[in-house]
């Protein structure tokens, strides 16, 4: 058998508290993961993600504000993510969105932010990471109307098979994780099989979303797998054809 060639899409190793950033990374080998995405959430990590892909081989960054840390936003990012992404270790924007769970009370200010960002990632012909959360409808309707050729991925995919769907008529991608381990998880497995395997990802967003078996513990990206052969059962394909798929569609998406 070859070698197994696992990518993880989504991974926040700056906030794994339980293991170095090099024990991560061994860890992540060990079980095939070669490459690891690490997107940014907050303003003050810019300089940080960037630091941090720019040391390690195995790491690539993403460059953006989460929509619950756009209160803290300024447009100075906007300068200095440019300049940041002249580098190959820089691979797209995100992770950006909207997320209405938390706080309703400034999603004008998640939109408007939103749409910098897109209009950024286009600039810089960049693909864009998104985050939505409970947000389905908004998060689409800012994407269609204002993403002018930047490859889409809706990071940790949470919308029903009708709205996989629509996603994948755009030509968009969607990253699945540990929550399709959750026996309970049911929309999302049902996703998992929906999902044309050329529009599919893989991620962990660790340290969350643990997946089963070691749910309730940290996550790090070692842990994709699981997700993997979550995937492979439901559809009653092999384990290593969803990792070589996937694997080559992050590739495609990130150009890594």
């Amino acid at each position: 058998m070859s070698e197994i060639y696992l990518i993880d899409t989504h991974s926040h190793v700056d906030m794994i508290e339980g293991f170095c950033v090099e024990e991560v990374i061994k860890n992540a080998k060990e079980a095939g993961v070669q490459k690891i995405i690490v997107p940014c959430a907050y303003p003050k990590d810019v300089d940080k993600i960037f630091t941090l892909v720019n040391k390690y081989d195995e790491l690539y960054g993403l460059l953006g504000v989460h929509p619950s840390e756009v209160k803290d936003w300024d447009d100075s990012l906007i300068d200095k993510i440019k300049e940041y992404a002249k580098s190959e270790k820089v691979v797209g924007i995100g992770e950006i969105g909207l997320d209405y769970y938390w706080d309703k009370s400034f999603n004008d200010l998640q939109k408007e932010i939103f749409i910098k960002q897109i209009k950024l990632a286009n600039e810089l012909n960049l693909p864009v990471c998104v985050h939505d959360r409970e947000a389905h409808k908004d998060s689409f309707d800012i994407l269609k109307e204002y993403n002018k050729g930047s490859k889409v991925v809706m990071h940790c995919f949470s919308g029903s098979v009708e709205f996989a769907r629509e996603c994948i008529k755009e030509g968009w991608y969607l990253a699945l994780g540990g929550v399709v381990t959750f026996k309970n998880a049911v929309k999302m497995k049902e996703v998992a099989v929906e999902i044309p395997l050329d529009r599919l990802l893989l991620e962990t967003d660790a340290p969350y979303l643990t997946p089963v078996p070691y749910r309730g513990k940290e996550n790090q990206p070692a842990y994709v797998k699981f997700a993997a052969e979550e995937i492979a059962k439901l559809r009653g394909i092999s384990f290593e054809e969803v990792a070589e798929i996937t694997s080559h569609n992050a590739e495609s998406v990130y150009s890594i």
